[in-house]
C-alpha cells in the first residue's frame, strides 16, 4: 500500500549510539511481561507483537550508556507503557466506554504511593500488576521529590486519554496550540524525561521548576511526539482512527494537502529541537550562575540534558526500524565523515548533514537575521469573533480619573532624576491610554474601589512592559535588566514589614499596590498571587534577552512565554479571588480542563493584542515579539498569510474555550460530584473570563495606543480638545474566511 506522503528530512545533528546490553534487556522484559500476563491470553499482545516492536531495542537507542540492570527497568517500563496504551485502546476508545475508562484509569493512582510502605492494592490485571512492580523496583533510587514528579506526569499520561476519547467520541481535531499542550499529556514525553533522570542524573530539586529545565522538558517532548506522529499517522490516523496527530492537526488546520502538512509537522519539529540548544547553550550557564550550583549540581543538570539528546536521536533510529510504523524510503542516520574530522567517540558526535541540511540552516538563520524597524504600515484589523456580550462597568470615569492621579503620585508620568528611561509617558497618552476602560469591560461588576484598583495593575504593568524594552532591549543590557527584576521582586515580600524602601517611580508603584492588594490574603493564597507576579517580571527578562539577540522566538516558547509576559495569570488569578468561599476544591483550578480553559482565554487575548499592536511593535518599536511576525517567520510567508494564520487560531482558540465550557466542564461537575454552589462558583468565574475577552477586545477597538496616527506624532486629539471617547478604529478592516 502506497503512504500516505513521503517522510521529509529529518534534524538528527547528534547520531544515535546502541547500548551494549540490548540481548540482555530483550530477554529480561519479553520474561518479565509474560509474568505479568501481558502477552498470551491478555487480548492485546502475542509474543511476536513484543518481538516485533522490540522496545529493548528503543531503550537501548534512547539510553546508550546506562547498565544492564537500568536498561532492563527501563525497558520493561516502555513495555508497560505501550502495552497500556494498545489495552486503553482495545477495552476504552474502540468501545467509546468513557464511564469504565474514567474508573480504570482512577484506580491506576493508587499503585503509584509516595512511600512504599503504605503498599498497593490487590492487582486486577497486567496494568495494574506491572505499574506496582515497576513502582517498587523504581523510586527506591530517588528522592521524594522525583517521585512527585514522575508521578504526577504519569498520571497525566494516563488520564489525559480521557481527552483523546472524548475528541475521538465528537470526531473533533484540535487546534495547534491545543494539540502542543495535550500531546504532552497523552504523548507520554515529559513521562520518558523522568526515566532520563533516573538512568543519568536526577535534576536538583530547587531548579526543576525553572524555565531552562521546564524548556528542555517541553522542547524534547514536543520533538519526539510530533516525530512520532510523523512515523505513525499510517497506522493511527488511517487504521485507529486517531484524531490526536500533528500531521492531521495542521492537515485540518491549514487546509493543506498531507504531504504539505508533513513537511510542516517536521520543520516544527526542527524549531523546537533549535529551541531545545538554544536553551542548552543559551540559558543553562546563566541558570547555573544565578542559582549559585556547586560543581555536582551542574554535572547532574549536563547529564540530564545529554540523556535528553541521547533519547531524541535514539529513538528516531527506533522509528527507522520498528515494523510498528510507518518508515519506507526514510533517510537512515549516520555521521558524515570528512578527511580532516577526527574519528572515534568524539568525531560520531555530531551528523553535519543534518546540521547542514539547508532547510534547518535556513531555519536558523531567519530567526536571527529579522532586520528591526522595517515599514508595515498600519495593522489590517480582521473581523475578531467574540460570542460573549460586552459589558461595561458605571464606575469607569471614576478608575480613569483615580488611576491617573495615582500615576501622577507614584511618578509614572515624569522623568525622575537618574532614571532618564522614566520619560516613557505624560498624562495625555496614559488618557489616551485609557487602561480605565479595559477595567470596566474585564470586570463590570467591580466595586468603585476594586475597579480603580484594577485600573492602577494594568496601568503599572503596561508601563512596565513598555519600560522594559526602551531601557533594557535597545541599551543591549541585560544585567541591569535583570538587577531591576530583582528590585521589583523584592517589593512583593510575603511579609509586607520586610519591603524595602522604594528607589525608583515603578518600585513605588509596585509597592503599593501589593501591600493593598493583598493586605486581606491568607498566607497560601498571597504566595500564589506572588508567583503570578513573579512569573510577569521574569518573562520580560526573556524578552530583553531575546530583543538583545535579535531572536524572533520558536512559535511554541512565544506562545507559552506570552501568556506570562501579558499578565494573563496575574489578571485571571484576580478574578478567581472573586469565587473564594464558594466551596471550589483548589484541585480544581489544577485540573487539565481549568488549565486548558484558561490557556485558550489567555491565548485569545495575546493574538489580540499582538493583531492590534503589529505595527507598533514590528516597524515603531523594532520588536521581534509579535504572534503575526513570529508566524510570518515560521512559515516564510508575508503579513497577509500570517494574519490570515493568527486570525484563524484566534478564532479557533476562541472556539475551543466555548467547546471546553460546553463538553468539558459539566464532565468535571460530574467527576469532582460538585454540589449547586462549587457549580456556581465555576459558571461565575467562566463568565468572568468571557468578561475578560470582551473587555480586551473592545478596550483595543477604542484605545489611543495603536493606531498609525498614536504612532507617528500626529497632532495629539487630547491636547487640542478634540478628544472623543467613542473615536472607533481608524486602521483598514478585512473580513478573513475560515
Amino acid at each position: 500500500m502506497t503512504q500516505p506522503f513521503q517522510l521529509p528530512d529529518f534534524y538528527v545533528p547528534h547520531p544515535a549510539r546502541l547500548n551494549p546490553h540490548l540481548e540482555e534487556a530483550r530477554i529480561h522484559t519479553k520474561r518479565w511481561a509474560r509474568a505479568l500476563g501481558m502477552l498470551e491470553g491478555s487480548g492485546v499482545w502475542e509474543e511476536s507483537d513484543l518481538d516485533s516492536h522490540d522496545y529493548a531495542l528503543l531503550c537501548a537507542y534512547t539510553h546508550p550508556d546506562c547498565d544492564s540492570e537500568a536498561l532492563s527497568l527501563v525497558t520493561d517500563w516502555y513495555v508497560w507503557v505501550f502495552f497500556f496504551d494498545d489495552h486503553f485502546l482495545e477495552m476504552y476508545k474502540r468501545s467509546q466506554d468513557r464511564a469504565g475508562a474514567k474508573a480504570y484509569l482512577d484506580r491506576l493512582a493508587a499503585f503509584m504511593p509516595m512511600d512504599l510502605a503504605d503498599g498497593f492494592p490487590e492487582p486486577a490485571g497486567p496494568v495494574e500488576a506491572g505499574l506496582a512492580d515497576l513502582w517498587e523496583r523504581t523510586v527506591p533510587a530517588m528522592s521524594p521529590h522525583w517521585r512527585e514528579r514522575f508521578a504526577e506526569s504519569t498520571r497525566n499520561l494516563l488520564n489525559e486519554s480521557m481527552w483523546e476519547l472524548a475528541n475521538i467520541n465528537i470526531g473533533r481535531v484540535a487546534n495547534p496550540l491545543e494539540y502542543i499542550e495535550m500531546r504532552r499529556k497523552v504523548g507520554g514525553a515529559p513521562w520518558s524525561a523522568g526515566l532520563v533522570e533516573y538512568v543519568s542524573a536526577e535534576v536538583p530539586a530547587r531548579v526543576a521548576h525553572t524555565r531552562p529545565l521546564a524548556v528542555l522538558r517541553d522542547a524534547f517532548s514536543d520533538a519526539v511526539h510530533i516525530r512520532n506522529d510523523l512515523f505513525s499517522y499510517e497506522r493511527e490516523v488511517a487504521d485507529e482512527g486517531e484524531l490526536s496527530n500533528a500531521v492531521l492537526v495542521l492537515e485540518t488546520f491549514l487546509g493543506c494537502t498531507t504531504q504539505e502538512a508533513a513537511e510542516a509537522s517536521n520543520d516544527l519539529l526542527t524549531s523546537r529541537l533549535q529551541q531545545f540548544e538554544q536553551t542548552a547553550l543559551g540559558e543553562l550557564p546563566q541558570l547555573f550562575a544565578d542559582h549559585a550550583m556547586d560543581p555536582a549540581e551542574i554535572a547532574a543538570v549536563l547529564a540530564y540534558a545529554k540523556g535528553l539528546q541521547d533519547w531524541q536521536s535514539g529513538g528516531h533510529e527506533w522509528h527507522m526500524v520498528s515494523s510498528r510504523y510507518m518508515n519506507k524510503e526514510a533517510r537512515p542516520t549516520a555521521p558524515l565523515s570528512l578527511p580532516f574530522m577526527p574519528t572515534g567517540l568524539g568525531g560520531a558526535a555530531l551528523d553535519l548533514r543534518s546540521v547542514l541540511e539547508p532547510r534547518a540552516l535556513e531555519r536558523r538563520r531567519r530567526s536571527f537575521s529579522h532586520v528591526p524597524f522595517e515599514r508595515t504600515g498600519p495593522s489590517v484589523i480582521p473581523d475578531i469573533h467574540m460570542p460573549f456580550p460586552l459589558s461595561l462597568s458605571p464606575h469607569h470615569a471614576h478608575a480613569r480619573e483615580g488611576s491617573v492621579a495615582w500615576a501622577r503620585e507614584m511618578g509614572l508620568l515624569d522623568p525622575q532624576p537618574g532614571d532618564p528611561g522614566s520619560a516613557i509617558w505624560n498624562e495625555p497618552k496614559l488618557r489616551g491610554y485609557d487602561f480605565a476602560l479595559c477595567s470596566a469591560g474585564i470586570d463590570p461588576d467591580a466595586t468603585r474601589e476594586a475597579l480603580l484598583l484594577n485600573a492602577c495593575w494594568l496601568t503599572w504593568g503596561t508601563y512596565g512592559d513598555d519600560y522594559y524594552p526602551v531601557v533594557f532591549a535597545q541599551a543591549k543590557n541585560l544585567p541591569a535588566a535583570k538587577a531591576t527584576t530583582a528590585r521589583l521582586i523584592a517589593m512583593i515580600p510575603l511579609d509586607h514589614t520586610e519591603q524595602p524602601e522604594p528607589a525608583t517611580a515603578m518600585e513605588r508603584a509596585l509597592g503599593d499596590l501589593w501591600v493593598r492588594t493583598s493586605a486581606q490574603m491568607g498566607p497560601r493564597v498571597r504566595a500564589e498571587f506572588r508567583a503570578t507576579l513573579v512569573s510577569m517580571l521574569e518573562s520580560w527578562l526573556w524578552e530583553v534577552d531575546n530583543q538583545i539577540q535579535n531572536r524572533i522566538p520558536d512559535p511554541v516558547d512565544y506562545a507559552e512565554m506570552r501568556r506570562r509576559t501579558f499578565g494573563s495569570h496575574l489578571t485571571m488569578y484576580l478574578c478567581r479571588l472573586g469565587q473564594q468561599g464558594r466551596g471550589i476544591p483548589e484541585e480544581i483550578y489544577a485540573s487539565g480542563t481549568i488549565r486548558s480553559l484558561e490557556n485558550a482565554a489567555a491565548d485569545a487575548a495575546c493574538m489580540i493584542n499582538d493583531i492590534f499592536s503589529y505595527q507598533k511593535e514590528v516597524e515603531v518599536e523594532g520588536e521581534v515579539h509579535n504572534f503575526v511576525l513570529v508566524t510570518r517567520n515560521f512559515f516564510d510567508i508575508g503579513y497577509p498569510e500570517a494574519l490570515r494564520i493568527c486570525h484563524d487560531l484566534l478564532t479557533r482558540r476562541t472556539e475551543e474555550f466555548e467547546h471546553i465550557v460546553a463538553n468539558q466542564l459539566p464532565l468535571l461537575y460530574d467527576d469532582w460530584k460538585l454540589d449547586a454552589g462549587a457549580r456556581a462558583g465555576l459558571d461565575a468565574y467562566v463568565g468572568e473570563l468571557e468578561d475578560w475577552l470582551a473587555g480586551i477586545l473592545n478596550w483595543h477597538r477604542k484605545v489611543r495606543r495603536y493606531r498609525e496616527e498614536d504612532l507617528h506624532g500626529l497632532p495629539d486629539l487630547l491636547s487640542s480638545g478634540v478628544w472623543s471617547s467613542s473615536f472607533g478604529m481608524s486602521a483598514a478592516r478585512l473580513s478573513l474566511p475560515r
